[in-house]
């Protein structure tokens, strides 16, 4: 097969390089003194990626041991000692923060301590400070300081926390984001053109129309025209394509990608074939069926009839398939 587009690049082979919160890698960095090894998945993905620490509480100067600090409501939301109050850490936390984010281009992804004060992602406990300067009960509404800035200067960084990646659908979504985005930075660096911009979008577009068609839709509209402002468009686009592969794939988001895929076959198979993929496509839908049943018969059937258009398609190789993580789906 002749690349569509002679020059474009290859996504990267894994390891791909990943930012995580230090205390995931069993460094006793933690404000006790321990680690946290355990929380992460590191046997489901082993192969995957290169790991590269960091711990925003040790790297503005806190020991290890220390004490602990918690998430306040006061005049905003600041990060505070358990034990005194007075001790700040709000400013120090996002300062490095500013700092680390830039250092960060090259990461495919980042993985972040749950519940944190500095690292937590989501639904970190916030108190709220009373008026005699005690505080009352938590909600989880929070998250946490070095997190969230991290978020908001890298917004199309693929984020995750760490329990949330026991779930091996939210896993493998995590760890189809990181790839689709390691392949977006391989473009970037060899050279942004309207053809390689094309050809991304091309072979992408599937992946993320079983993931959201809004996304999938906007996309389309906005590369209709790329005679002006490339790299603003691209930058769109990145956003776009990250967002809408943020949201895991459903039962029926697959069935719809199948299905299509499936026309482009519709000439060269017989009906007895045609019926049996259309079939397992709707047994998966209806959950009978693993997804691999009816990608593995519309394998076999593109490895008799193959389709250029359709085995460039990322979406039946999104990841590697040594890491086995659509078995489940």
């Amino acid at each position: 097969m002749a690349d569509a587009v002679p020059d474009f690049p290859a996504r990267p082979d894994p390891p791909l390089p990943l930012g995580i919160s230090d205390c995931l890698l069993g460094h006793e960095v933690r404000y006790d003194g321990s680690g946290a090894r355990s929380s992460f998945p590191h046997a489901a993905l082993e192969g995957l990626y290169t790991f590269e620490g960091f711990c925003p509480e040790v790297g503005i100067g806190m020991p290890v041991p220390r004490p602990p600090i918690r998430l306040v409501e006061r005049a905003g939301i600041r990060a505070v000692g358990v034990k005194d109050s007075e001790a700040d850490y709000t400013d120090a936390l996002a300062g490095y923060a500013r700092e680390t984010a830039p250092t960060l281009g090259h990461l495919a992804g980042y993985v972040l301590m749950k519940s944190s004060p500095s690292c937590g992602l989501e639904r970190v406990k916030v108190y709220p400070e009373l008026d005699d300067g005690t505080v009352g009960a938590p909600s989880r509404r929070g998250t946490g300081i070095f997190a969230g800035v991290l978020a908001e200067m890298l917004p199309d960084l693929p984020l995750e926390e760490c329990g949330r990646l026991n779930d091996e659908v939210l896993r493998e979504n995590f760890v189809t984001r990181t790839f689709a985005y390691a392949h977006w930075q391989t473009l970037i660096r060899e050279g942004l053109t309207a053809a390689r911009l094309i050809e991304f979008h091309s072979r992408y577009k599937y992946l993320l129309m079983a993931h959201s068609v809004p996304a999938y839709q906007q996309t389309g509209r906005l590369l209709a025209n790329l005679k002006s402002d490339l790299p603003g468009i691209a930058g769109r686009y990145i956003s776009l394509l990250m967002q809408g592969l943020a949201r895991p794939a459903s039962r029926g988001g697959h069935a719809n990608v199948l299905a299509h895929l499936q026309g482009y076959l519709k000439r060269v198979l017989d009906a007895p074939s045609r019926q049996e993929l259309a079939e397992l496509i709707s047994a998966y839908r209806r959950g009978e069926q693993p997804l691999l049943a009816p990608l593995a018969v519309l394998r076999h059937h593109l490895g008799r009839h193959p389709d250029t258009y359709v085995l460039y398609q990322t979406y039946l190789d999104p990841h590697p398939s040594t890491a086995a993580l659509r078995r489940r789906l």
